[in-house]
């Protein structure tokens, strides 16, 4: 139980970290998305409703803002599947986005994307994990706290010791 909460803390820190630098400064992501969000929204525009932000700057601060907050949600939230499954949802884009490595030309840059590239999806499985991970069972209410449960008839007639009998 502690390992899995300090995983989740552990896969939170970095969308927590990268979004909140991509609050501070999303001019270098904002340039690198704008051609991909500019053709979704060209595709999609008859289908998207009113209101829908399309401009890749604020599209950018919005994506931001879910993975800080889905990533503290994610590290100590209530509903950490929930929060694992809308980050998933915001890394899809991202790693589609952000890292196409087979668009590129210079061999450095086209390696260093696939790392990129590699890194997301490796985090989109964590992520998964942790979308997957059963629910927690949480223990009974005892009136009798801090005392071991009486064993059942059921449980002393299957248990191999035998009570001892007055001769």
């Amino acid at each position: 139980m502690i390992i899995r909460r300090l995983a989740r803390v552990l896969l939170a820190a970095v969308f927590v970290f990268t979004g909140i630098d991509t609050l501070r400064n999303p001019d270098p992501r904002v340039k690198r998305a704008t051609p991909f969000i500019d053709e979704t929204v060209e595709t999609f525009k008859d289908k998207l409703p009113e209101g829908v932000p399309t401009d890749p700057a604020t599209v950018i601060r919005i994506d931001a803002a879910i993975k800080v907050a889905a990533g503290l949600a994610l590290a100590f939230g209530p509903f950490p599947r929930l929060a694992a499954l809308v980050l998933t949802g915001s890394m899809l884009p991202t790693t589609v986005a952000g890292h196409a490595f087979w668009e590129e030309e210079d061999p450095a840059v086209r390696g260093g994307q696939q790392i990129q590239f590699a890194k997301n999806v490796g985090l989109i499985g964590g992520l998964l994990l942790a979308v997957t991970e059963p629910r927690r069972k949480r223990p009974a209410k005892r009136a009798d706290k801090g005392t071991a449960p009486r064993p059942t008839i059921k449980a002393v007639k299957a248990s191999p010791i035998k009570p001892r009998t007055a001769a």
